[in-house]
């Protein structure tokens, strides 16, 4: 494998892990997250990667990951796909042979992403204030590699939610669809009975890292 020395990401922080949602929930994982981001979650719990970070090449970033030996390598953010160079980074890692999966808010558009690559593409509620930024677009462009997220704050989240997995149609298409109640907004129990009340084909999930580290950086 062969790497251009003089692609640079802004990078927050390089980290090893368990990973805390997804499909790969659980899993040890290298997190590798990428600052900035063009939008403002109310639930927001990464902040602090909207600014600053430092400027590493992407052999740099290569030789960190490697030093971890992981299995799993997960690109986050802030909205990784903000930086162009996010994408030779994917095809990279997936090179390099790691299971690589991608946090994007979907918002940007995800068709170059290396088909390798598990997209886990976050569909924004109403509840979180983001709505206006989703690109449906992306909808089409899933498979059953990918993962679409909904962040429930309330009923009404949860409704619409519904509504977009009918829309467009996909149980069955994409590999999951993950269900997870904003921390503080509404208590999981809430968000599982209404599933398990409507037999949704979704899977429900709590962010495993807040209970386990309370949301402190580098976990």
């Amino acid at each position: 494998m062969s790497t251009d020395s003089t692609q640079t990401l802004r990078i927050t922080e390089i980290f090893y892990s368990i990973q805390g949602e997804s499909r790969s929930m659980g899993l040890p994982t290298v997190f590798v997250r990428l600052t900035g981001c063009p939008l403002r979650c109310q639930y927001c719990d990464t902040t602090y990667a909207f600014n600053g970070g430092d400027l590493m090449s992407l052999t740099d970033i290569l030789d960190r990951v490697a030093h971890y030996s992981p299995r799993y390598v997960c690109v986050t953010g802030g909205e990784p796909l903000a930086q162009p160079n996010c994408l030779p980074l994917l095809t990279a890692l997936c090179d390099a042979g790691y299971a690589v999966s991608l946090e994007t808010s979907g918002a940007l558009d995800v068709a170059n992403v290396d088909p390798r690559v598990s997209r886990v593409v976050d569909l924004k509620t109403p509840g979180s204030a983001e709505v206006g930024r989703n690109r449906y677009e992306n909808m089409a462009l899933l498979s059953t590699a990918d993962q679409v997220k909904f962040v429930i704050c309330s009923r009404e989240d949860y409704d619409w939610a519904r509504f977009q997995i009918d829309r467009f149609g996909l149980a069955g298409r994409v590999g999951e669809i993950l269900f997870s109640p904003s921390h503080g907004q509404l208590q999981p129990r809430e968000l599982a009975d209404w599933i398990v009340r409507d037999n949704l084909p979704v899977r429900f999930q709590m962010q495993l890292h807040k209970y386990l580290w309370n949301d402190e950086p580098g976990h």
